[in-house]
Order: C-alpha cells, then structure tokens, then sequence
C-alpha cells in the first residue's frame, strides 16, 4: 500500500496543480470577456474613448492591455492579459467586442 501512495501522490499533486491553474486561467478569461463587453457597451453609448478604457480596465484581470477602434458604424473593443503559469508556460488571454455605435442607429444611408 505505501508503494503505491508513494507513485500516486506526486502524479495526484500535479493534477491538482494544473486543475487549478486552468481554473485560474479560466477565470481570466472571463473576466477578459466581460471587460470587452463593458468596454464597448461603454463607448456605444457614445462616452469618451478613455471612459470606455477605463471601463474595461476597472474590470480586466491586472495589468491587461486595453484596445478601442472603431471600424465603420462599430467600435470594437479588444483586451488581452496574460495567465502566467507553472514553468514558464504562460498563456496570453484575449477577448473582443463589438458594439453599434450610436451615432448611427436610425441613419439613413444614401
């Protein structure tokens, strides 16, 4: 029996270990998610670029890049932070969305 805790409880503990980093890592990306999506509801809204980053950033994982654009009559937010995990292998989270601009619900096209 002492054998075979002593084989099955370094594999167990590294198990562990990855399953909470991906539950870490999983949970960044929500978080990346949800900051886009606050983003560009933000700067739909036809609120300041910079009330639209900080938007984004108040509810981005820490040290997350923030980008706003806009693309024809839709302003796309895009955030990326990084998940840095065990030995160096680091995963870099991205998430985008994009909202109508409101300037130009209701325009009429010629």
């Amino acid at each position: 029996m002492t054998a075979e805790t002593a084989v099955a409880l370094p594999a167990l503990v590294l198990f562990t270990a990855a399953l909470l980093w991906a539950l870490g890592a999983a949970g960044a990306q929500i978080r990346c998610v949800d900051a886009a999506r606050a983003g560009a509801r933000a700067v739909a809204r036809s609120e300041p670029v910079a009330a639209a980053e900080a938007a984004a950033r108040a509810a981005a994982p820490d040290g997350a890049r923030v980008t706003v654009a806009r693309s024809g009559e839709l302003w796309r937010v895009t955030v990326e932070a990084s998940a840095p995990g065990p030995g160096g292998l680091g995963l870099t989270l991205r998430a985008g969305a994009a909202a109508l601009a409101e300037d130009t619900v209701g325009a009429v096209v010629p």
